[in-house]
């Protein structure tokens, strides 16, 4: 007799896919569509009807997931669902080749490097080659292993990876190839993988070994794999070669959600799949349970226009007849101020700050509103990049200024030198040492101070500033020329960093006292408004700032997307590439479905471009993006907010003054 209700607990398209269990099928879930109900539901279902356990193999991209969709199908159906093979593709590809090792020639007790460990190993591999003691500074261990990694996982050469993504090391392509061949080579005679050699081997071991491939395929009789559309392209071959004659296998995923390709996922693998599988049946979940229908009609435009994709139209029987709001600000300050009065605007009205997210495609974005957010005392947490304060590039920045509002600080003194190429912490003590502990300052006439050229032009810079008459965005502007050398020898992705600086830059022309801005910097970290918030009102949780990457498969009831304007949203380095603008629209309709019942769309003026590796052009920016222009969407979606409403009643105010 049946235990489960399947008919009644699932709408008819959810119900259709748990039932299909024979042959391929490609689910096609839409956001908030319920695809993990529908995967909860299938394990329950293939156990029920008399599958055994081990039989049924669920892949997803955490441990945790796989995990809690077991648990829910045990307390559904009974605990037999947690005997389902459940885990991710690399946890899987650990089992079977610890079972297999010896048709690869890899002993069965082989060692897993992680992150550290490698990085550590190619590091050893490049100091034996020589290639640490290069005149022109040679990539350092960690960029050496994404390189690798991304060549790997998306299936590219390196010279490819090296001019897509690390153009300042392309002369370094040979050497960088031969530091990969020894570092395979040395892996191997050591009974070592790395997290991607993990895949590697599975998918050569099912291409290699027919025998052990039917064996696999014989016992995992029904496959799932979930979030489809993030596997890369040997997840995918590996899915293919396990799905064996029959192949019953159901591949669960969203194409409007393809939009990790700089992990190595690959948008074609969910497009292609009816082609590898000619005999898969498509199922769509198009029922929405998060959105209101009139975000809803906005998210479905903006994906309607992508060039490839399946044709879905997402639907919902939630109440909402307010449309989401378009708002063009004077410029990024000006969208910073809006954001925070209607934030508190929302709290006011009972909005809890825990239930708002503020959303954007690189962290960069969220600078100027994270100084805004620390200035009204309204807590929040940052995910997706770094807090703007706590990056070590601003860090570096602001030490310099220090120094020049205080000769006499060694904190910052010894952060500035450390920077210079030649100093180490002795130098560094012995020069803090000259100019601050016996106080002798600029004006001392240690040779010392002139041996390292680094040194030697500070000096020169800070000898030629008044403190007194010198405004902040001025100061950086002249330490942005010292520094720009010292930012290229330091970090490898130094030009992901420039950003981040030029925002310094702007914040800081807003002030006209030295000692303002660096008091303003200093006085409200993040953390400590975190902490006071929560002894004031623990009930109130803090307001959520992310990149839209990082809030994938998450949900909020008001949602604020800042940028939406050309250059940003879509990004500037995939204006000239057709692939990249249709992952960028695919962002944005990741960002757009995060909304519950609020979601605003934010424009500023941008007077400049963003800055890249490539481009310091200062470049007008100021059309909103072209997936709001496209089919008239800011004419029939979308409604206009008043500024100068929200403005008027809660301009300066801050959360204490609510609270």
């Amino acid at each position: 007799m049946q235990k489960i209700d399947y008919k009644n607990k699932l709408n008819p398209a959810q119900l259709d896919a748990v039932q299909s269990i024979q042959g391929p099928h490609l689910v096609i879930a839409g956001a908030g569509s319920g695809k993990t109900r529908v995967l909860v539901f299938r394990v329950a279902y293939l156990v029920e009807k008399g599958t055994k356990p081990d039989e049924i193999l669920l892949l997803t991209f955490t441990r945790r997931a796989a995990a809690e969709m077991l648990r829910r199908a045990s307390i559904l159906l009974d605990e037999r669902c947690q005997k389902v093979g459940g885990g991710t593709f690399h946890s899987f590809a650990n089992y079977i080749l610890r079972r297999y090792s010896k048709f690869l020639g890899l002993s069965e007790h082989f060692t897993i490097l992680d992150q550290s460990d490698a990085e550590d190993t190619i590091n050893l591999i490049r100091t034996q080659l020589g290639f640490a003691k290069s005149d022109k500074r040679f990539p350092r261990k960690r960029a050496i292993l994404e390189v690798i990694s991304k060549s790997i996982n998306r299936s590219e050469n390196l010279e490819k990876v090296l001019y897509d993504e690390y153009p300042q090391f392309i002369e370094w392509t040979d050497e960088i190839e031969r530091i990969r061949k020894e570092y395979v080579t040395y892996k191997f005679t050591k009974s070592m993988l790395d997290y991607d050699d993990l895949l590697v081997f599975l998918k050569l071991l099912l291409q290699k070994h027919e025998s052990v491939r039917s064996r696999l395929s014989d016992k995992y009789k029904y496959i799932m794999v979930d979030e489809y559309q993030d596997t890369n392209k040997l997840q995918a071959d590996i899915v293919r070669l396990l799905s064996g004659e029959q192949a019953n296998v159901m591949v669960v995923g969203d194409d409007s959600q393809s939009i990790y390709s700089f992990r190595g996922a690959n948008f074609k693998n969910i497009i292609d799949f009816p082609k590898v599988f000619p005999k898969a049946r498509v199922i769509k979940l198009e029922e929405n349970y998060r959105s209101v229908q009139p975000i809803l009609n906005l998210t479905n435009e903006i994906i309607n226009c992508s060039k490839e994709r399946f044709e879905k139209r997402l639907f919902t029987r939630k109440k909402g007849v307010g449309m989401p709001f378009y708002i063009e600000t004077h410029d990024e300050n000006a969208q910073s101020s809006y954001v925070a009065q209607k934030i508190l605007q929302l709290r006011e009205e009972g909005v809890e700050l825990g239930s708002i997210a503020v959303l954007f495609r690189s962290g960069w974005h969220s600078n100027d509103l994270e100084v805004e957010l620390a200035g009204r005392n309204i807590p929040f947490v940052k995910y997706g990049g770094q807090k703007f304060v706590e990056a070590a590039h601003i860090k570096d920045i602001i030490s310099f200024l220090r120094i020049v509002y205080n000769i006499s600080d060694a904190v910052s003194w010894h952060r500035a030198l450390l920077l210079m190429r030649g100093i180490g912490a002795k130098t560094a003590e012995r020069v803090i040492n000259e100019v601050v502990i016996n106080q002798k300052g600029l004006n001392s006439d240690d040779k010392l101070l002139t041996r390292y050229d680094d040194l030697k032009a500070l000096i020169g810079l800070l000898k030629k500033i008044d403190p007194a008459h010198s405004a902040p965005g001025k100061l950086i502007r002249l330490f942005l020329e010292y520094y720009n050398p010292l930012l290229k020898e330091k970090y490898d992705d130094f030009h992901k960093r420039i950003n981040d600086l030029d925002s310094l830059e702007r914040i800081a022309s807003r002030y006209d006292s030295l000692e303002e801005f660096l008091g303003d910097m200093a006085l409200e970290p993040p953390e400590r408004s975190i902490v006071e918030a929560g002894r004031r009102d623990k009930d109130d949780l803090t307001l959520t700032l992310s990149t839209i990457h990082s809030a994938k498969g998450l949900e909020w009831h008001t949602v604020f997307l800042l940028f939406a304007a050309e250059g940003h949203l879509p990004s500037y380095l995939s204006l000239e590439d057709e692939e990249a603008i249709e992952e960028e629209r695919r962002l944005f309709y990741v960002a757009t479905t995060r909304a519950k019942e609020n979601l605003f769309i934010i424009k500023p003026h941008i007077d400049r471009s963003p800055r890249s590796y490539f481009s310091h052009s200062n470049s007008v920016f100021t059309q909103p993006s072209r997936f709001l222009t496209e089919g008239d969407i800011l004419k029939k979606y979308v409604q206009s907010e008043s500024i100068a409403a929200v403005s008027s009643m809660l301009d300066e105010v801050s959360l204490e003054d609510i609270l």
